[in-house]
C-alpha cells in the first residue's frame, strides 16, 4: 500500500521561494534576463567589470550594516565615517599639497603642506595612515555604541547626530576641498587587479589597441575576505549567537546572561570599521580624499541592499550571503537605470520604490515565518 505525499499548495510554493536564501539571486538573474535583450551592453565585459568594481566597496559597508540591523538597530553614520576617514588618510599620505586649494584649511601647514602629508615618504607611512583610518572609525563606532548600549539612547537619533557632526568635521578639515596627489601604492588598493582579460580593438576603432577588463581585483579580494570573516563571526561563533539573541528579544537576552552592552558596542564598532575599509577602496579608486564621500543617497543604497537581501528590520534574522545577493541586485539596478539614461530624480524615485518594496517584503517574510512556526 502506497501513500501519496500531499502536494504543496500555490501559497506554500510562494512561501518557499520568498524564504529561500537564494531568492534575491534568482530575482537578479531574472532581472538581467528580462533587460538583456533590450540593453545588450548589459552583458558586455566592460559593463560586467564596472558592475563588479561598484559592488565590492558597497558590500563591505552593507556587511557592517547587517550586524546593526541584526539587533534591530540602524547606523546612519556610515557615510560620514567614510568621508572623514577618506580625508584623514589623504592628508597624511598625499605626496604633494596645493596651497591654492588647501591654504585656508586648518590642516594646511600642520598636517600637509607643499611637500605632501605628514607621512609622505615615511617608511610604513601608508600602513600607519590606514591604521589611523581604522582607529578613527572605531572611536566613532565606540561613541555610537556607548550612547546606545549604556545610555539607552535610540540608535536612529544617535547615529543621525553622529552623521551630521562627523560629516561637518570632514568638510571643515579640508574646507570642502578634495585632497589629491595620493601615492600609487594606495591607489592600487582601489584599482589594482590580479586577473585581467585583454580584448582586441573594438570594430569601430581605427587604431589597433587592447582593452583591459579587470575581474579579480584587490577590492574584490578585500571585500570577500571581510564578508567571509563576517559570515564566520555571525554564524559560527558565540558572538553571533549573542547578536541574534539580542535582535530576537533583548529582554530575554539580558535575562539569559548575554552581555548585551558589550555586544551592542562591538557591533557599532564593527559597522564603523567596515565603513573605513570601504573608504580605503573608494578613496583609492577616486585617487583623492573627498569630504563628501558617502553623502547623498549612498546610505539608502546600503540599507536598501541589506534589507532586500533578507536581513530583517525587526532584528534577529540576518545572513551575509543575503547581503551579498542584495548588494548584487542593487548594483545591477543602479547600472541598468544609468543605461536607460534616466535623470537623477527618476533614478532616486525608482530606488525609493525598490527600498519600499524591500521593506514590504521583509514584513511579508516575517509574517510567513511566524505562520509556518505555528
Amino acid at each position: 500500500m502506497t501513500t501519496e505525499t500531499a502536494r504543496p499548495s500555490p501559497l506554500q510554493r510562494v512561501s518557499r521561494i520568498l524564504l529561500s536564501d537564494y531568492f534575491v539571486l534568482y530575482l537578479s538573474l531574472a532581472y538581467v534576463a528580462a533587460l538583456a535583450p533590450f540593453y545588450p551592453v548589459l552583458l558586455t565585459p566592460a559593463n560586467i567589470s564596472n558592475v563588479l568594481s561598484n559592488m565590492w566597496p558597497l558590500l563591505i559597508v552593507a556587511t557592517g550594516q547587517t550586524f546593526v540591523l541584526a539587533i534591530a538597530g540602524i547606523d546612519l553614520s556610515q557615510g560620514a565615517v567614510i568621508a572623514v576617514t577618506s580625508v584623514i588618510c589623504a592628508m597624511l599620505i598625499a605626496v604633494t599639497g596645493n596651497e591654492a586649494v588647501l591654504g585656508n584649511a586648518p590642516i594646511w601647514g600642520a598636517v600637509i603642506d607643499g611637500d605632501g602629508g605628514l607621512l609622505s615618504g615615511v617608511t610604513g607611512g601608508l600602513a600607519i595612515a590606514i591604521l589611523a583610518m581604522v582607529v578613527a572609525a572605531a572611536l566613532i563606532g565606540l561613541l555610537n555604541g556607548v550612547a546606545v548600549a549604556v545610555f539607552g539612547m535610540p540608535a536612529f537619533m544617535v547615529t543621525l547626530v553622529t552623521m551630521l557632526v562627523v560629516s561637518a568635521f570632514a568638510i571643515y578639515l579640508s574646507m570642502s576641498e578634495n585632497i589629491s596627489g595620493l601615492p600609487e601604492a594606495f591607489i592600487d588598493l582601489g584599482k589594482g587587479d590580479l586577473v585581467s582579460v585583454y580584448f582586441g580593438a573594438q570594430e569601430e576603432s581605427k587604431i589597433p589597441r587592447k582593452v583591459i577588463y579587470s575581474f579579480v581585483t584587490y577590492p574584490m579580494v578585500i571585500a570577500i575576505a571581510v564578508a567571509v570573516f563576517a559570515h564566520y563571526l555571525l554564524n559560527r561563533t558565540v558572538f553571533g549567537r549573542y547578536v541574534f539573541a539580542i535582535g530576537s528579544n533583548i529582554r530575554n537576552a539580558q535575562i539569559s546572561g548575554v552581555p548585551v552592552r558589550r555586544i551592542v558596542v562591538a557591533i557599532f564598532v564593527i559597522s564603523a570599521v567596515c565603513a573605513a575599509i570601504a573608504s580605503i577602496l573608494y578613496s583609492a579608486r577616486l585617487e583623492a580624499g573627498r569630504p563628501t564621500l558617502g553623502a547623498g543617497t549612498f546610505l539608502l543604497d546600503v540599507i536598501g541592499a541589506t534589507v532586500i537581501g533578507g536581513t530583517s528590520l525587526f532584528g534577529g534574522k540576518a545572513k551575509i550571503i543575503w547581503t551579498f545577493f542584495g548588494v548584487l541586485f542593487f548594483v545591477l539596478l543602479s547600472n541598468t537605470l544609468n543605461l536607460m539614461n534616466l535623470s537623477a530624480f527618476q533614478v532616486d524615485m525608482v530606488k525609493g520604490a525598490v527600498i519600499l518594496a524591500a521593506a514590504l517584503l521583509d514584513v511579508l517574510r516575517t509574517r510567513i515565518t511566524r505562520e509556518t512556526a505555528r
